[in-house]
């Protein structure tokens, strides 16, 4: 079996790196960045989507309702699953059975909040590129499908018995956390816009 230079904890540890250099990122380099990027919003704003998004409002409700559903499966996938791995839930299921249904449904919700939100966000870009609370999302979105797809999915692929409980609990907490800040930012964006 091939092993890495960072043992056995390559994922953990990159996922860490990415995470570091994120947040170190987003506190230095991100003024300026964010400053180059406003072209890309102004043009979002002229694109169909943002036509589209401001002119008909019919159009921006039902996306933005098919976002809801997105985010609302997002939420139960993340309640079921990690609250069953928190033996809090479905204690009558195997948590690995859980688990395991659960991802396919939580990917599509992903990608069906994600398309949306694209659309709604050309639709106000003008107004969300100047909300802090905007790019804390992002920044919130990006860390939570890191942790799911750089260290909980990872982890939960192998057998549980074989992960210390602890570990396991301490991995469905972060992940509820995680989840959960992003849908408390996405819920402040709307307080705040």
């Amino acid at each position: 079996m091939p092993t890495s230079i960072l043992g056995p904890y390559t994922r953990t540890i990159t996922a860490v790196v990415l995470v570091v250099f994120t947040v170190v990122f987003f506190y230095t380099v991100r003024v300026s960045v964010r400053a180059s990027i406003e072209p890309l919003f102004d043009w979002m704003t002229a694109s169909w989507f943002g036509i589209i998004g401001t002119t008909w409002g019919a159009a921006f409700a039902i996306v933005e309702a098919l976002h809801l559903i997105g985010l609302a499966l997002i939420g139960g996938t993340v309640i079921a699953s990690d609250g069953r791995l928190l033996g809090l839930v479905l204690a009558d299921q195997e948590p690995g059975v859980v688990v395991q249904k659960t991802y396919r449904i939580f990917n599509w919700a992903l990608i069906l909040t994600l398309s949306t939100g694209v659309f709604m966000a050309c639709g106000v870009a003008g107004k969300i590129y100047f909300l802090k609370v905007f790019w804390y999302k992002m920044l919130a979105l990006s860390a939570g499908m890191l942790f799911e797809y750089g260290i909980r999915r990872p982890l939960l692929e192998k057998d549980l018995e074989d992960i210390t409980p602890w570990v396991i609990k301490l991995t469905a907490t972060a992940s509820i956390m995680v989840w959960f800040t992003v849908g408390a930012l996405g819920r402040w964006i709307g307080y705040s816009g």
